[in-house]
């Protein structure tokens, strides 16, 4: 017979256990690989780096580099990748949410028997492949694709548009494919929305731009955020969408990481580079969480 205590352990082991054990095995693991890498030479061996650490003679050797962090710091292709990333991210992110937000407000109001199918709308070119999605962008934004040949048949302009290969080109990718990732937390924030609140403030004479900026948008905030977290943490490290839709000046952290991972094979420098990045995305995700406890208190 078991006791209450022990039914009591099992579960909460199950409920807490499983989810540490989750982050343990897929992020604590390769991340400690990573950081351990990081502190390495580049060698020419298999793996290409030297040993981290040695034990011989009953003593545990540890050598840490620390040569690939300054390096960093010295040259100037690295950092002006980071603040190129930040700059991508950020833009990309404020395209989703001036996008994406009236198209969740517009789902949320639609009538219920519609929004599964809006919603299903907005999912479903995800259900194809991601780079067959990006290989499309390549044949619509090319100077012989449909947007140049629509405009000059439109006689819009006499000549095509360079739009392949620059950051615009880059910057509508990455809206593109990360949109669905704004719209739905802001669809599940809006659908809870309280009309009356607009009504109210409509009978009292507010304007609906003003109610939308004192009442809509404040109230859908945990949603914004939510979004903008979505879209952001990803949009930092982007490769695919860089290397295929952006040309030599779009300089992405993404891009340098593979070059120094798969073409250089200086996997030390390349951890390094996926450290820091990863240091910058934390300030960020601790924001988000912060904020999140806090609404969590309020509600309580």
């Amino acid at each position: 017979m078991k006791l209450p205590i022990f039914k009591w352990l099992k579960g909460r082991f199950l409920t807490i256990g499983v989810p540490y054990a989750w982050l343990l095995l897929f992020f604590a693991l390769p991340f400690a690989i990573v950081l351990k890498i990081s502190f390495s030479t580049a060698a020419i061996a298999i793996p290409p780096y030297e040993a981290t650490f040695q034990y011989a003679d009953d003593v545990l050797n540890i050598f840490l580099h620390l040569g690939n962090y300054f390096m960093l710091l010295d040259d100037p292709m690295y950092y002006t990748a980071y603040l190129s990333s930040l700059k991508m991210a950020v833009v990309s992110t404020l395209g989703c949410l001036i996008i994406g937000y009236p198209m969740a407000y517009a789902i949320a109001r639609a009538p219920a028997r519609l929004q599964t199918v809006l919603l299903l709308l907005v999912m479903l070119p995800s259900w194809t492949s991601f780079l067959i999605r990006v290989y499309a962008w390549m044949g619509l934004l090319s100077n012989t694709g449909i947007i140049n040949n629509t405009l000059m048949w439109l006689g819009v302009i006499s000549e095509p548009l360079q739009i392949l290969n620059t950051n615009i080109a880059v910057y509508i990718g990455i809206i593109y494919a990360y949109l669905p990732f704004m719209i739905l937390p802001l669809y599940a924030t809006l659908v809870k929305f309280d009309m009356s609140l607009v009504e109210a403030a409509s009978d009292l004479g507010s304007s609906r731009l003003n109610t939308f900026w004192k009442i809509t948008f404040p109230l859908s905030k945990s949603g914004v955020i939510a979004g903008s977290m979505l879209v952001f943490i990803p949009a930092v490290g982007e490769f695919v969408i860089p290397e295929l839709l952006g040309g030599p000046d779009s300089l992405m952290i993404g891009k340098v990481l593979w070059q120094e991972f798969f073409n250089n094979r200086d996997w030390p420098v390349a951890s390094s580079l996926a450290i820091v990045m990863l240091a910058l995305l934390i300030i960020p995700i601790t924001l988000f969480h912060r904020y999140q406890a806090r609404s969590l208190e309020k509600d309580l």
